[in-house]
């Protein structure tokens, strides 16, 4: 029916409205729990993303991850070259772990235990 007007308004009175509770402060709001794997797994794409270039062809890292009292502690199983400068690459894979564990979790990186599972030829073999 267009047109219609309707047949009566009714009027309530105007109540207070309930007042807002206060904002909490962020540290009184919870807490968030990131599991062990989601850390494990932000952990191996950065190491990979960080070696692939330097270590072509390698085998992906294999990265485990435990969280205690708001740390975590990693352990990066991974597969490098040799003859090759195991220092740099280990630094390089440790300093992308804790960047991108950090930055995208909030939780500091405490530990890192690096294991080298496979040494595999780098270039030509006699």
């Amino acid at each position: 029916m267009r047109g219609a007007r309707p047949a009566a308004v009714l009027l309530l009175p105007a109540t207070e409205a309930a007042p807002r509770p206060a904002r909490r402060a962020p540290a009184d709001r919870g807490h968030l729990r990131v599991a062990d794997r989601v850390l494990a797994q932000l952990a191996a794409r950065a190491v990979r993303e960080a070696l692939t270039p330097l270590v072509p062809g390698a085998r992906r890292p294999k990265v485990t991850a435990t969280t205690s009292h708001g740390t975590a502690r990693l352990t990066l199983r991974l597969s490098l070259p040799f003859p090759a400068d195991l220092a740099t690459l280990t630094t390089t894979a440790r300093q992308a772990a804790t960047t991108q564990v950090e930055s995208f979790t909030g939780t500091p990186v405490r530990r890192i235990t690096i294991l080298i599972d496979h040494l595999h030829p780098n270039g030509p073999t006699r």
